[in-house]
């Protein structure tokens, strides 16, 4: 057996790939799930009783240093994904994104000095990097917080690199782009254009479809996370992990379209378009530093390896069990 990893965020889309993963990989796994009334451990229901059986699962709340406390006892490594994420609903309740990203953050700093763990990942994301200022864009880019969510990511990015510098607490931060694939949440544009083109519509809502990303398939995020684990190399640094196949939100929606046969008519739904300051017009990753100190590649790196991920996820969404877990007429913010 190898190190025990404690995976805050367990429950979510991310997490609960990089759980599977450290199984398969024979890592001991605690699972970091937000308590609820329900004993729901979100998308860790629906992976497979093999692995499920082969991890800890323990509720509790990031925002709360007690339990993110014991849950790191006994942890070698944690990797820490817990997150408020949506853009939009950071208009409306940006208290919570200080008190979950920031505050729930400055939790697992601390338990991770006060128990000496070995190493603590912090997930970043590129949203807080703004409207590209150049291209490729790497980890020395300006941060400019265009959102009350990339704002708060922003501030736990520094407060993570406080600790490095402060008390030599072994952390480092990895930082993807636009991740997609399989239980990724409707509020997200690639879930979003499948679930419409599934319930039948073919005149799409989205909001602005100029904006710009780099979008990386679920598993070259996840092994980006591994190979986090296994370098001694990145202690004290912050890391992209992304692609430099860039693509608009017009060309996702056309490029969806087209593999699931289908011709569609895009419309603006005012409801889904960000303040025009506070979108990010262009995101594209240099993934140099990831290559040179985490030997880490993206398998799904251009046009062929998109479509490969897209058609992926198409293929799951596809399944009636996989879907009717979404509201698909409502639009989640």
């Amino acid at each position: 057996m190898k190190e025990k990893v404690l995976v805050t965020g367990s429950d979510g889309f991310i997490g609960s790939h990089l759980v599977e993963k450290l199984v398969i990989d024979g890592y001991s796994v605690k699972a970091f799930v937000l308590y609820n009334s329900f004993n729901s451990w979100g998308w860790l229901d629906h992976i497979s009783k093999n692995i499920a059986e082969n991890i800890e699962v323990i509720s509790g709340d990031i925002r709360d240093p007690y339990s993110v406390k014991n849950a790191l006892k006994d942890c070698n490594i944690v990797l820490h994904l817990a997150a408020l994420i949506a853009i939009p609903y950071s208009y409306n309740s940006p208290y919570s994104y200080v008190d979950t990203n920031i505050k729930g953050t400055l939790n697992v700093l601390q338990a991770s000095r006060e128990l000496n763990i070995e190493k603590m990942v912090h997930t970043s994301t590129s949203e807080i990097y703004g409207t590209a200022q150049f291209i490729p864009m790497t980890e020395e880019h300006p941060v400019v917080g265009q959102s009350p969510y990339a704002a708060s990511k922003i501030a736990a990015d520094q407060l993570a690199m406080s600790y490095y510098y402060s008390f030599k607490t072994p952390v480092a931060i990895i930082r993807p782009f636009n991740t997609f694939g399989p239980r990724q949440s409707a509020r997200a544009v690639i879930p979003t254009i499948i679930i419409q083109l599934l319930s039948g519509k073919r005149k799409i809502k989205l909001g602005s479809i100029t904006p710009t990303r780099n979008f990386n398939y679920i598993n070259d995020t996840v092994n980006g996370f591994s190979a986090f684990i296994t370098s001694d190399k990145c202690i004290g640094k912050i890391i992209n992990i992304g692609n430099q196949f860039e693509v608009s939100i017009g060309e996702i929606a056309n490029l969806i379209a087209e593999i699931m046969n289908v011709t569609i008519e895009i419309e603006t739904d005012d409801d889904r378009v960000r303040p025009s300051n506070s979108e990010v017009k262009r995101l594209s990753a240099d993934n140099s530093k990831a290559i040179e100190l985490l030997e880490w590649q993206p398998f799904y790196a251009d046009k062929n390896g998109l479509i490969k991920g897209l058609e992926k996820t198409i293929e799951w969404f596809s399944k009636n069990d996989n879907i009717k877990a979404y509201k698909s007429d409502i639009y989640n913010i």
